[in-house]
């Protein structure tokens, strides 16, 4: 954790054909007033918000194409059908997959976890055998894994953080042994917006023949995906976090592993042929899918894809690279502020954690709140993050493609306010 860090950081150059006022106004919801004031919306990290496109889209098919998908005979099914999967090999491209068979979809990166750990931890882990995590995980990169390791009686083992809330890796080759079966570590915390090395970490997992999952919640947001270059053997990631609906996400996973993975449902759809006795499975992805599926939030994920992949994925990052320099040096110059994170921007994705003085987090948001400022308090669903650091919340501001400096200019007159009162 830091206090301060105007000495630390070098500001990027702004690309020069990114626009993030002209992009604000592709966000319907960005143009509104709270408590009297512009709305500066600093929670993207929980939830981003939906470009017009996306927004488009979802009306489309709502008003157009409504029908079920795969099955009909009829038109209104066909172009469903066709917009559904599209919208597959558009996710599929985003992430750098073999083949659009490699993209299943699920409810969001929560279930893309719990189906690995119930569809092949069930099948390949066995007692004594060893799964690694990590301190820095959300809960829903540790709760599936605890509860994996409850049934069968392996081993959780976690990865440590230092004083800045980097995984320690030193000992990476005590902690991954020939017992570790599973590997699952974020890509981007959600908490403290820390980048992990999962590049190194999977390199460290195959030479055991670990499973490596990556959530990937944070960091298909921020920057250009390869699952292939990773290593990685799943990545789960969400719609609502990427400019898409809420309640769609996608895990990829390889082929091969797909193909050995028992189904995670029962019903519709994933099946090829149903006996009275047993059951045949249909073919990859659709053996995941049972049930009707989000079709209108798959085809938004697609729409969202596309806008993301217009603006372009290297000026994102640029953008919020050169807000995360800024808003390091602005609000860690305010009196009595902690921030929680690495202090290197190449280590410190689009998310500032802070506490201010005796203010409790929940304080912090109320206030800023009234000044028009939105900001996440609490947790964030890493309890195990907090208690490294010896707290119970802390204050989040999470940054995306809309967001401007003026945007970071609001926050810290919100923070003197809440320093004010509190001083």
């Amino acid at each position: 954790m830091v206090t301060s860090t105007s000495t630390l950081h070098k500001e990027p150059q702004v690309p020069a054909d990114f626009d993030p006022v002209r992009i604000r106004e592709q966000f319907p919801t960005l143009d509104q007033e709270v408590n009297g004031k512009r709305l500066v919306y600093l929670d993207s990290a929980a939830t981003s918000q939906k470009p017009k496109a996306v927004l488009e889209a979802l009306a489309s098919y709502y008003e157009r194409d409504n029908a079920n998908v795969h099955r009909g005979i009829h038109e209104l099914s066909r172009r469903a059908t066709i917009a559904f999967e599209e919208a597959r090999g558009k996710v599929a491209r985003w992430v750098n997959a073999a083949e659009p068979a490699e993209i299943v979809w699920t409810r969001g990166t929560t279930e893309a976890i719990n189906l690995v750990s119930a569809a092949w931890g069930t099948d390949n882990i066995k007692e004594g055998d060893e799964i690694l995590i990590s301190v820095l995980e959300h809960h829903s990169n540790i709760i599936p894994w605890q509860l994996l390791a409850s049934r069968t009686g392996a081993k959780l083992k976690y990865i440590e953080l230092d004083g800045q809330g980097r995984l320690i890796l030193d000992n990476l080759s005590a902690l991954i042994t020939n017992r570790t079966k599973i590997v699952a570590i974020s890509h981007v915390s959600n908490a403290l917006g820390t980048v992990n090395r999962l590049k190194d970490i999977s390199a460290a997992a195959k030479q055991v023949g670990a499973l490596v999952v990556a959530d990937g919640a944070q960091g298909a947001v921020h920057a250009k995906v390869d699952v292939q270059d990773l290593g990685v053997d799943c990545y789960a990631f969400s719609g609502h976090k990427m400019c898409g609906p809420t309640g769609i996400g996608a895990l990829w996973a390889r082929r091969d592993l797909l193909e050995e993975m028992s189904p995670y449902q029962g019903g519709g759809e994933m099946i090829h042929f149903v006996g009275r006795e047993e059951s045949t499975w249909a073919e990859v992805p659709h053996k995941f899918e049972a049930g009707t599926p989000n079709i209108a939030g798959a085809i938004g994920m697609g729409a969202a894809v596309d806008f993301l992949a217009g603006v372009g994925m290297e000026s994102i990052q640029e953008h919020e690279r050169n807000l995360m320099a800024y808003a390091l040096d602005k609000v860690g110059a305010v009196n009595g502020i902690t921030i929680y994170g690495p202090d290197s921007l190449d280590e410190h994705s689009a998310a500032l954690s802070f506490t201010l003085g005796d203010a409790h987090p929940h304080d912090i948001s109320t206030i800023l709140d009234a000044e028009g400022v939105a900001v996440r308090a609490g947790h964030h669903c890493a309890q195990l993050v907090m208690q490294h650091f010896g707290i119970s919340a802390t204050a989040r501001a999470s940054f995306y493609l809309y967001n401007t400096t003026e945007d970071i200019d609001r926050l810290v007159e919100g923070l003197e306010v809440v320093s004010g009162i509190f001083s």
